[in-house]
């Protein structure tokens, strides 16, 4: 008779590389890239405040928030602007679709991201203490 061992379910997940929107619509338009010396960097994919939201590099998962960001050919303008282009647009869906399991899920996406950026100001802009203020903190 075989031994019976108790076996704890795990799961493990995948890791599946989440593309930016360049390597998606195939720009040309990252530093680099291709087109840059016709149309120039888009600016989403040199918006580092918003490096690693949703999983990708610089703005490259949320280039629908970056004002001025290029797509189709054409400067997007504001992001109160050019959201209903993106809202159409078959990147955003796809991030959508895969986000929307996620913690945040993807209708706080551009809430949360507003949240990070304020916090990193924050970060920057709180006057740091000097080493005998941290001296009398520690004891």
């Amino acid at each position: 008779m075989g031994k019976l061992v108790d076996v704890q379910s795990t799961v493990i997940k995948t890791a599946v590389k989440k593309l930016n929107c360049w390597e998606f619509k195939k720009c040309g338009r990252q530093p680099g890239g291709e087109k840059v010396a016709e149309l120039g960097v888009c600016p989403a994919t040199i918006a580092g405040e918003l490096d690693q939201a949703h999983d990708g590099r610089n703005a490259g998962r949320a280039c629908w928030v970056v004002a001025g960001s290029l797509c189709g050919g054409k400067i997007q303008g504001t992001y109160a602007k050019k959201l209903l282009n993106c809202w159409r647009c078959e990147f955003m869906n796809m991030v959508k679709q895969e986000e929307d399991p996620s913690e945040f899920g993807f209708s706080h996406t551009q809430l949360g991201m507003h949240n990070a950026l304020e916090k990193q100001k924050a970060k920057e802009t709180k006057p740091q203490k000097t080493l005998s203020e941290q001296k009398s903190t520690q004891r």
